[in-house]
């Protein structure tokens, strides 16, 4: 059968739909998969020559009256139509949309050719685009069942947060620390904003550096675009052992090397952290739409696989404080793994897989059997 999937703008969409796409080639389907224009996209998928992706030029909505709410509307209308055009060709049997409202246009265009429609949310509370995807597709899939009383007039099946395919094999981790040049005889601290960096996170732990020092830690540090040569120098001037890079194409190696994660709270990172077991500290982003990163954070708390601080509050002693007694606290950081994990449903690709692809092969058995219907009425006459 032929899939959509759509979803793009940050990796909390993409790489999610990645996985599932990667599930659905796996089982002999084709996988058509609609992106953003955004360069975290292009980047995300320039050898992911597996599938084909398409464009669309799809904006976040503003508010209704805002001036803004026109260009929305002509960018809304610029990608409708490519997805109606496209359609015609490729003959899908069920779209899946992974968030933001480059998943609205396709979702609207199957609804037009009364396909199945699917909307996956990886987030403790949905967002805008997902709230208005939701009356238009048969059932919603959720990272979390936090977020089931957010969409009380809908079906919804809680799968779990897919992560790819590459990121399901854990890699030993002496193995994993010799990749980035680190020894096994330190604690590793991943830091890590997302797919685009945090200056707030790496601003934090570039400071509390001096702090850190006489600690036996390594540092893998995730910085994005921006931070990196700055981050280095530091590294490099306090004399902490750290790979540092812009963005990491390995992230198995980088979670399999972690014996604590200093992170955002984005609903991907946070499913990659429970699938490898990571103890993390979480500074979820203050400025997330929904403040969804902060009640995601609040999910890992209350199961004690994480501890939370607001970005307002922190500071480089308290910053210094808490890495310091967690990497100090081996049956806190073997406690804090554990529950990690639990918070992880196995398998999650493979369920949202099997939920658009039962619905697709439904409706094509029934569209079968009409067609079968309406030939014997014919013949009889």
């Amino acid at each position: 059968m032929n899939f959509i999937i759509a979803g793009g703008g940050t990796g909390g969409h993409l790489f999610p739909g990645l996985a599932v796409g990667e599930v659905l080639l796996a089982r002999g389907h084709e996988v058509l998969i609609f992106i953003s224009e955004k360069d975290v996209d292009a980047l995300a998928t320039k050898d992911r020559t597996e599938f084909r992706f398409e464009k669309l030029p799809s904006i976040g909505m503003p508010k209704i009256f805002s001036p803004a709410i026109l260009g929305f509307l002509k960018r809304f209308n610029d990608s409708l139509a490519p997805c109606r055009r496209l359609y015609r060709k490729f003959q899908p049997h069920a779209v899946l949309g992974m968030g933001g409202f480059t998943s609205t246009a396709p979702i609207l265009a199957g609804r037009m050719r009364k396909i199945p429609t699917f909307v996956h949310e990886s987030n403790a509370i949905p967002g805008k685009a997902n709230r208005l995807n939701a009356r238009m597709t048969d059932a919603v899939l959720l990272g979390f069942q936090d977020c089931a009383r957010y969409f009380p007039n809908s079906r919804y099946q809680v799968t779990g947060t897919p992560i790819r395919k590459s990121l399901a094999r854990r890699v030993p981790r002496e193995e994993a620390l010799a990749a980035f040049g680190l020894r096994p005889d330190r604690k590793t601290l991943l830091v890590m904003g997302g797919s685009q960096g945090a200056h707030g996170i790496n601003e934090a732990a570039i400071k509390a550096l001096p702090l850190l020092k006489e600690l036996p830690l390594q540092v893998i540090h995730l910085t994005g675009a921006n931070d990196e040569q700055v981050a280095a120098a530091n590294y490099r001037r306090e004399e902490i052992p750290a790979h540092v890079a812009a963005f990491c194409h390995q992230m198995e190696l980088a979670y399999s090397a972690a014996d604590l994660a200093l992170s955002r709270s984005g609903a991907a990172s946070l499913s990659e952290l429970s699938h490898f077991g990571v103890p993390s500290l979480l500074i979820p982003y203050p400025l997330a739409a929904e403040n969804h990163q902060a009640l995601n954070a609040a999910i890992f708390a209350r199961e004690e696989a994480a501890i939370v601080i607001e970005q307002g509050q922190v500071s480089v002693e308290v910053f210094a404080r808490e890495i310091g007694a967690l990497l100090r606290d081996e049956a806190r950081l073997a406690k804090m793994s554990q529950k990690a994990r639990s918070l992880s449903p196995a398998n999650a690709a493979e369920n949202v897989a099997d939920a658009v692809e039962r619905a697709a092969s439904a409706r094509t058995r029934a569209a079968n059997g009409s067609h079968e219907i309406v030939e014997k009425e014919a013949g009889k006459k």
